[in-house]
């Protein structure tokens, strides 16, 4: 602060005072500043805390390639939903709804009716994983329903009669035709399990590269 000498007593006492002042609330103007600015965030931070969820489609470098299981898993759904709607395919699965503890209820809606409803739900499915590459909440909520379905189809391995034998001989475990194309379905659960697993914030799967 300058004092001009030459000035009355009063007068060098105001400019003190306002000089102080000044100097007061570039001060408290100071204080209530942020320590960063959003415009120094990059493009990637900001789009991280917009988007918890992730999809393989926007990655980079391996992650990305996980996309191609997206688009095995619809047209496998596509495939296995459309079959829902034949007679041969409806007749073929009802030994494995009637004999399952998870969706034996299906047997309500008929021979025709239980094929019905998984054909419309793999099928929905199908459109979940494809607007999962635009969407990645709707990309986790497609491959966890992949997830679920492949687990209970997995299951008719052990809960329909006459599809594996079990016995102490020299082949322990023996299983029919049936029983090798269930069996498979152990494979496209680990699929939706990577393609789900790959769906979720980085903060929860650490290893997922970015």
């Amino acid at each position: 602060m300058i004092v001009n000498p030459g000035l009355p007593a009063a007068r060098n006492e105001t400019a003190r005072a306002r000089e102080q002042d000044l100097e007061g609330r570039d001060f408290q103007a100071a204080s209530r500043k942020p320590s960063f600015k959003p415009s120094n965030l990059s493009r990637d931070q900001v789009i991280h805390m917009k988007i918890s969820f992730n999809i393989a489609e926007n990655g980079a470098g391996s992650y990305r390639f996980l996309a191609i299981l997206r688009w095995v898993m619809v047209v496998i759904f596509v495939s296995f939903g459309m079959q829902k709607f034949t007679l041969q395919s409806a007749q073929g699965i009802v030994q494995f709804i009637s004999n399952s503890p998870f969706i034996s209820w299906l047997s309500a809606f008929g021979l025709r009716g239980e094929a019905y409803f998984l054909g419309v739900a793999e099928l929905g499915i199908a459109v979940l994983l494809v607007a999962g590459a635009f969407s990645p909440v709707l990309s986790a909520i497609g491959s966890l329903m992949g997830m679920v379905t492949f687990a209970i189809t997995w299951s008719f391995f052990f809960t329909t009669p006459g599809v594996v034998v079990w016995s102490w001989s020299t082949d322990p475990m023996a299983w029919n035709l049936a029983g090798e194309f269930i069996f498979k379905d152990i494979v496209l659960l680990c699929v939706c399990t990577v393609l789900f697993l790959a769906s979720l914030p980085q903060s929860v799967v650490r290893s997922r590269s970015s």
